[in-house]
């Protein structure tokens, strides 16, 4: 299937809302993956099918992952939504034709990161946080890193932001994002 074969078929069966973030960040990541040497056409198709699953609805999310015999844990029960990586990840092979464990692997990591991540990875997470049709308080401030960070310290913020939002908003907080942000602070540390 063709990029464009796969944008079709995505648009067909995303709220237009959700289609025109996934562009979004389709084109934020090619431009993180230009600026940091990574594949571009990899980070293009993860980014726009990051979320592919999001044609469920949320409570359907862990029938899905249950059918595909996807591991999650109380935090995912407690919060279905965060498990749409996971069957997005299953998804693009089985709906778009996508077998590279590394889009794959991206995809299901962009919501809550995860140990050891790849920079496509690290792309994937942080073009969703900042694409243009994002507004929140702080994405200016991401956006301006997009231009001036590496790599680590970029993602690495990402994260503490994405922590600060969950504790404002008294959720738990998932441990693959507690993993992947210590993760980084130790590796940026070390950079000093």
């Amino acid at each position: 299937m063709t990029y464009e074969e796969m944008k079709e078929k995505l648009e067909s069966r995303l709220k237009p809302t959700r289609f025109v973030h996934s562009v979004g960040v389709a084109e934020s990541a090619v431009y993180l993956a230009q600026r940091f040497g990574v594949d571009v056409e990899k980070a293009r198709i993860a980014g726009l099918l990051h979320d592919c699953a999001r044609q469920y609805p949320n409570e359907q999310l862990l029938q899905e992952a249950d059918k595909r015999h996807i591991v999650y844990g109380e935090v995912e029960k407690s919060m279905p939504l965060l498990v749409h990586g996971y069957v997005g990840a299953q998804l693009v092979s089985e709906e778009y034709g996508v077998q590279d464990e590394e889009i794959a692997q991206a995809i299901y990591r962009h919501t809550v990161g995860g140990a050891d991540m790849t920079d496509l990875d690290k792309i994937i997470y942080f073009a969703d946080m900042i694409e243009p049709s994002r507004n929140y308080p702080a994405v200016e401030q991401l956006r301006e890193l997009s231009r001036t960070a590496g790599l680590d310290e970029m993602v690495l913020a990402g994260l503490t932001r994405s922590i600060e939002f969950v504790l404002q908003k008294g959720h738990l907080i998932h441990p693959d994002t507690v993993i992947a942000r210590n993760e980084l602070l130790l590796k940026v540390r070390e950079k000093k």
